[in-house]
């Protein structure tokens, strides 16, 4: 039989040598905002995950925009899916990475993202730019998914759970999670680092990619 893994982000993927169980532990409420920001003229607009991209894009023929960076490969695709043309995407998929390569100053800057993202893209950003930010949506805990993975691992039917944001971390550990159970992977190390909070070591994907997920898990398994 082939190992089985829970997927707690929204990414279908599959694999020949595991079985990937799809339970996202996020749901996304849309939120309102103020659609005359959409009328001034931006340097950049930025699209750190695919949530935003899907949220924006029926905004996106209103916004005067000269360059579209995005953060993430998966994001990077969806973009292309929509026939969204981008400008920059970093080798690393982080806002550090987009930081680090995208040099701003004296920019108007546009990021419609999570009400609850990290806020260092936006302050870095802010010291040298104009940027806007926009709330699209809120990530709210999906409980009963959690609460199905609780019970698959404490039926010893799950080998390993797998985590991409930090929102998802703090929803699972707020649950009544089983102590034992210590195979978590984590795509970033913001995440990782939210999974150490609650005093576990996680194994870290080398990109942040949910295949690159799989086969750190593999790794770790043929050790």
């Amino acid at each position: 039989m082939k190992p089985v893994i829970v997927m707690t982000q929204t990414s279908k993927v599959q694999s020949d040598m595991v079985e990937v169980i799809h339970k996202p532990f996020i749901k996304i409420q849309s939120l309102e905002f103020d659609t005359q920001l959409l009328h001034d003229n931006y340097d950049w607009l930025i699209f750190s995950s695919k949530n935003a991209v899907h949220l924006f894009y029926k905004y996106l023929e209103y916004v005067n925009v000269k360059h579209i960076a995005v953060v993430g490969a998966k994001t990077a695709q969806l973009c292309k899916q929509l026939g969204i043309n981008i400008d920059f995407i970093p080798n690393d998929y982080s806002q550090e990475g987009l930081l680090e390569g995208l040099n701003l100053e004296k920019s108007s800057i546009l990021i419609p993202s999570s009400a609850q993202a990290r806020p260092k893209l936006q302050q870095t950003l802010a010291e040298h730019n104009n940027v806007v930010k926009i709330d699209l949506y809120t990530p709210i805990a999906d409980r009963e998914n959690i609460i199905e993975v609780i019970n698959l691992i404490q039926h010893n039917q799950v080998e390993a759970l797998t985590f991409s944001s930090s929102s998802a971390v703090r929803y699972y550990f707020s649950e009544a999670f089983p102590k034992h159970f210590k195979n978590y992977y984590a795509i970033g190390q913001q995440t990782a680092n939210s999974i150490r909070a609650y005093g576990y070591e996680p194994y870290i994907a080398d990109k942040q990619t949910s295949e690159a997920l799989i086969n750190t898990f593999l790794e770790s398994r043929n050790k």
